[in-house]
C-alpha cells in the first residue's frame, strides 16, 4: 500500500460499509495531490504503476479516477495519461473524517438531484408560517456569521425549513435519513469558506438571499435554478484552492 507523509490510508475504517476499495483510492490519490506529491500540471503514474502502489486493481482505479475528473481534479488527454488540474486546499485533510471525503461527494449529489425540486415545490406552496421559519432561518445565519462561528447547524435548518414548505414530508424524510452525512458535508464546506476569511461566509449568505427571494415570490424555475448553483457551489468549494477565485461558494 502507498504511503502519505500524514499516513491517512492506514487509518481508514475498512470495516464500514459505505467504504469501497474505489472510495479508499480516490481519497488515498487525492491525498496525495494534495500533499503535494502530484502538483497541478503533473502527469500521474500509469495505471499499471498506480494499482501497483495502491493495491488495487485497474478498475477499481480507474472508478478512482473517473471520480476525480468528475471533481475536477485530474484530467485526461487521449493517448498522454490523467493530469492533475487542481489542487485542493490542505485544509480538506484537516477538516474531513478520514474516509469521508468519497461519501460527501455523494451527498452533495444527492442534493444536488432532491433540493432544487424541493426548492421549486415551495416556491408554489409555501404558507405564511412556513416563510417565517425560512426567514428566522436567514435570521440566525446572519447571527452566526456576526459572531464568527461556523454556523453549519443555522445552514441546515434552513435547507430543513425549505423542504418543510413544499408540504411534502417525504423530502423532509429524505433529509433527516441522511442528516448526519449531510451535517459533515456542510461542516467542511463552511469550515474550509471560513478558513479562506469572513467575507466569503458572506458571500454565501447573499446565495441563501437570492435563493429565499425567488421562493418568495413563487418563481419556482428560478429557486430551481438557485438551489442547484448553491449546492453545486459547496461542493466544488471542497476541491477549489484558496488562491483561485470562484464567483460564489457555500
Amino acid at each position: 500500500m502507498i504511503g502519505t507523509r500524514r499516513d491517512r490510508s492506514i487509518q481508514i475504517d475498512r470495516t464500514a460499509r459505505s467504504w469501497t476499495l474505489a472510495d479508499q483510492a480516490y481519497e488515498q490519490v487525492l491525498t496525495l495531490i494534495i500533499e503535494g506529491e502530484f502538483p497541478p500540471g503533473t502527469r500521474l503514474p500509469t495505471e499499471v504503476s498506480l494499482s501497483e502502489q495502491l493495491g488495487v486493481s485497474r478498475p477499481i482505479l480507474r472508478q478512482a479516477l473517473k471520480r476525480l475528473r468528475e471533481d475536477g481534479v485530474v484530467i485526461s488527454r487521449q493517448g498522454s495519461g490523467s493530469f492533475v488540474q487542481k489542487q485542493p486546499d490542505r485544509a480538506v485533510l484537516n477538516f474531513a473524517p478520514v474516509g469521508s471525503i468519497a461519501d460527501i461527494q455523494r451527498t452533495f449529489e444527492f442534493r444536488s438531484t432532491i433540493e432544487p425540486d424541493a426548492a421549486a415545490l415551495a416556491a408554489r406552496r409555501w404558507s405564511a408560517q412556513d416563510m417565517v421559519a425560512i426567514k428566522q432561518g436567514l435570521a440566525e445565519l446572519d447571527r452566526c456569521i456576526e459572531e464568527g462561528s461556523l454556523g453549519a447547524n443555522a445552514d441546515e435548518e434552513l435547507h430543513v425549513s425549505i423542504c418543510a414548505a413544499t408540504d411534502n414530508h417525504y423530502y423532509v424524510s429524505a433529509r433527516a435519513s441522511m442528516k448526519s452525512q449531510i451535517l459533515i458535508g456542510m461542516n467542511l464546506a463552511r469550515r474550509l469558506t471560513l478558513a479562506a476569511s469572513t467575507a466569503r461566509l458572506e458571500l454565501v449568505q447573499k446565495e441563501h438571499y437570492a435563493l429565499v427571494a425567488a421562493i418568495e415570490r413563487r418563481d419556482a424555475e428560478e429557486a430551481r435554478h438557485l438551489m442547484r448553483q448553491h449546492i453545486e457551489n459547496a461542493r466544488a468549494r471542497v476541491f477549489e484552492g484558496f488562491g483561485k477565485t470562484m464567483g460564489t461558494a457555500q
